[in-house]
């Protein structure tokens, strides 16, 4: 091929190409509309309807021009969104998947922890009241989530429901029952401590349980247990309970 055809072989595809440009810039081009934004995923904390205010800007600028990275980063800067997939589909949809994180407590006074213990923030976290609350060192949030697994099968295992778990600068425990018991655990052996109160919990009886508002463990042999206001305990029927069946030998 000589030099003068090659020459105009590419003027024909630089024409080529600058129409193409031009058509994809003309104005029917852009005024081409998104008519289709469909919007997958399990929603149980994301408000879908906001979710699509927030996008309806950029929707607005139409099918070649609404920027796909840019939807992407908004929906993954949400709080409770951990993966999200975005693509444009022929010839005017939006397609949007959007996985939820999947909150398993609440961290201080604002934050949830998932289930590997990273932090997420919420615009609003009333829904999120019935969570069990995690209080601790900042930092230390993976650890003491590990630790408070620990608690809830031990109490689980005794029919009691963990409420609140709070480790204070001096490492030191303190947990609440949904019930309102509240334990003071220390930073000696925490687990141990309370595994030594469940222990005789059978001993102490439904009825004392129910009346009990905070039990400290934080003695070396022994507990100390603070009743609530107006409880007047049957001692005699509790060490009835407790005392041997000398008939059993």
């Amino acid at each position: 091929m000589s030099r003068f055809s090659v020459i105009i072989v590419g003027l024909v595809l630089l024409v080529a190409a600058w129409f193409g440009w031009a058509r994809l810039n003309s104005q029917d081009a852009i005024s081409k509309p998104i008519r289709y934004v469909k919007i997958e995923g399990a929603f149980q904390y994301i408000d879908k309807d906001k979710l699509k205010q927030l996008l309806t800007p950029e929707m607005k600028r139409g099918f070649y021009h609404a920027d796909m990275n840019v939807i992407h980063q908004m929906i993954s800067h949400l709080a409770l969104v951990d993966d999200v997939d975005v693509k444009r589909v022929w010839p005017d949809a939006v397609y949007i998947k959007v996985t939820e994180q999947k909150p398993v407590v609440r961290w201080g006074k604002d934050a949830l922890l998932n289930n590997e213990g990273d932090v997420l923030k919420p615009d609003n976290i009333e829904p999120f009241k019935n969570l069990p609350l995690v209080t601790g060192p900042e930092g230390q949030e993976k650890k003491l989530l590990e630790i408070m697994k620990g608690v809830y099968i031990v109490l689980r295992d005794k029919s009691m429901q963990l409420a609140e778990f709070h480790v204070n600068e001096r490492r030191a425990w303190r947990i609440k029952l949904a019930n309102g018991m509240e334990m003071q655990l220390g930073r000696k052996a925490p687990l141990e401590s309370m595994q030594r109160f469940l222990k005789t919990m059978d001993e102490l009886g439904e009825a004392q349980l129910a009346a009990i508002e905070t039990v400290d463990t934080r003695y070396p042999n022994g507990y100390a247990i603070t009743w609530k206001p107006g409880t007047n305990i049957d001692w005699k029927a509790v060490t009835a309970k407790t005392k041997p069946d000398l008939n059993a030998y």
